[in-house]
């Protein structure tokens, strides 16, 4: 399941992760450290819902 942020689109894919912030393919969402920010528009993890 992928995770859409409300506020500007961005998708977090676990299967991919997120390099960038050290966030490994296969991590997935629940173990997305609670700091995790939006690469895009800056919110935080709580503003993402499943797609």
């Amino acid at each position: 399941m992928k995770y859409v942020c409300q506020i500007c689109g961005f998708v977090y894919d676990p299967a991919v992760g997120y390099e960038d912030a050290g966030i490994a393919p296969g991590t997935e969402w629940a173990d997305v450290p609670e700091d995790f920010i939006c690469p895009l528009c800056g919110v935080g993890k709580d503003q993402f819902e499943a797609e």
